[in-house]
């Protein structure tokens, strides 16, 4: 099944009621996101990051001072992250803010006076195809995104603009199986 049947398939009802199974399918993890956890800094405060979740990319998700913004996003529990769909904010209308050069940092909080001494996970450099609805989602190097409790994206540029915008983003992957010991029956012999 290819990526884009998978993406489909997970936005009709992602895993079983009966909990995750790793049977390999990629899920949107949006359901995965824990909310509270969350942050984001220079942010727009009439453009927070909440929008970038909502699924309309006129509202997303804008920096305030200058072109770099710090998103941190937690999930609920850990996942296996596949990649990422960064969507350009209001169907391109203002492509100079564009991100252009992300820094990806996992399992860690990083802001704007320590991120240039600790080396990122992954940098990804996108292009305006690649912020495009109809884009395929960046893909990651997967060995490296195998348990993630929370991921830093942190916007270093733009395509020229004051500030930078995204539209929406969402984390395509699956959740780390775990075993619930509670499930286990002592056993008399």
């Amino acid at each position: 099944m290819d990526l884009a049947s998978q993406m489909a398939a997970a936005a009709e009802g992602g895993p079983p009621a009966g909990g995750p199974q790793d049977d390999g399918k990629l899920l949107n993890l949006g359901v995965k996101i824990a909310t509270n956890e969350c942050y984001a800094k220079n942010v727009d405060s009439r453009f927070p990051m909440t929008n970038l979740f909502i699924g309309d990319s006129r509202l997303g998700c804008k920096s305030d001072a200058d072109e770099q913004l710090i998103l941190h996003i937690s999930f609920q529990e850990f996942v296996k992250l596949h990649s990422i769909k960064f969507t350009e904010f209001n169907t391109g209308t203002d492509p100079e803010s564009n991100p252009s050069k992300i820094h990806i940092f996992l399992n860690r909080e990083v802001g704007f006076e320590d991120w240039e001494d600790i080396d990122p996970t992954q940098t990804l450099h996108l292009t305006a195809e690649d912020l495009k609805e109809s884009a395929d989602p960046t893909a990651l190097k997967y060995v490296k995104f195998q348990r993630v409790r929370n991921i830093t994206l942190f916007i270093e540029d733009n395509a020229g603009g004051d500030i930078s915008a995204l539209g929406s983003l969402k984390f395509i992957g699956r959740p780390v199986l775990t075993v619930n010991m509670d499930d286990f029956k002592a056993q008399k012999g």
